[in-house]
């Protein structure tokens, strides 16, 4: 019989409004984790929150597939946007991974991962198919149900969903600075966040897809004054819960 789902969250309250699809999700602990096994929309289920950071979204990961044996990842959280284009309550569904922090130079070229010969992983095809097609279909029903206030605060104006590559790093970018060094180092990046590729590291060494989707709470630069908490509970969390719901729909 094939394994769960595994439904990941970088923060409490994406998490909270997956479990509040989940119409009988049961608590197991695991490495120091609660990890809630349940149905959603006749899927098997196993919804986690991953902890912030490379370490513990790898760590979590392995719990996933080494204890649970789950035959798919999906990923959710916020990420800052750095591409033109990549604005404010945008959604990114990441093609392909990389750590800007990783750096074993002059040993390996920049950005290489040692051991395998490359510092890019990539998202699974099909499943990351299936978010898109989730993305846009919430993106074009969900925010108008957010209410005026909400859209105003935080400027969404026609949410798009962008694909391609996903930057991670143990460094938290808000900076214009950082910000635009990414940007001329990595030209070709549409935001940046902190698990991501870590996660498609391990993913890659078990063979197990893996989907992930951000969404866009800020640039990452100096200009970044979103009120957070108020963003995370009225749109993130709600874009995370929708857009799960919807791909699990699609079978």
């Amino acid at each position: 019989m094939a394994g769960p789902t595994a439904l990941v969250s970088a923060l409490h309250e994406e998490l909270a409004a997956v479990l509040g699809l989940m119409p009988d999700e049961q608590q197991q602990v695991f490495g120091g984790r609660s990890f809630w096994r349940g149905h959603l929309h006749g899927h098997d289920v196993v919804a986690v929150l991953s902890g912030i950071g490379k370490v513990a979204a790898a760590t979590t990961a392995t719990a996933l597939i080494e204890r649970f044996g789950v035959q798919r990842i999906v990923f959710t959280g916020v990420a800052g946007g750095l591409a033109p284009g990549v604005r404010v309550g945008d959604v990114v569904v990441a093609r392909q991974f990389l750590q800007h922090d990783m750096d074993a130079s002059p040993i390996f070229p920049r950005h290489e991962v040692p051991g395998y010969g490359r510092s890019t992983f990539d998202a699974d095809t099909a499943l990351t198919d299936e978010l898109v097609r989730a993305s846009e279909q919430v993106l074009r029903e969900l925010p108008a149900t957010l209410g005026l206030d909400v859209t105003k605060a935080f400027g969404l104006d026609a949410p798009r969903c962008h694909q391609g590559l996903l930057l991670s790093g143990d460094r938290f970018v808000s900076t214009t600075a950082e910000s635009t060094t990414l940007r001329t180092v990595l030209p070709d990046a549409l935001a940046v966040e902190m698990e991501g590729a870590a996660v498609a590291q391990v993913c890659h060494d078990y063979g197990v897809p893996l989907g992930v989707l951000r969404t866009i709470s800020d640039r990452a630069d100096d200009a970044a004054h979103v009120d957070f908490p108020h963003f995370l509970r009225e749109v993130a969390s709600r874009y995370s819960g929708a857009i799960v719901e919807a791909l699990l729909r699609q079978k």
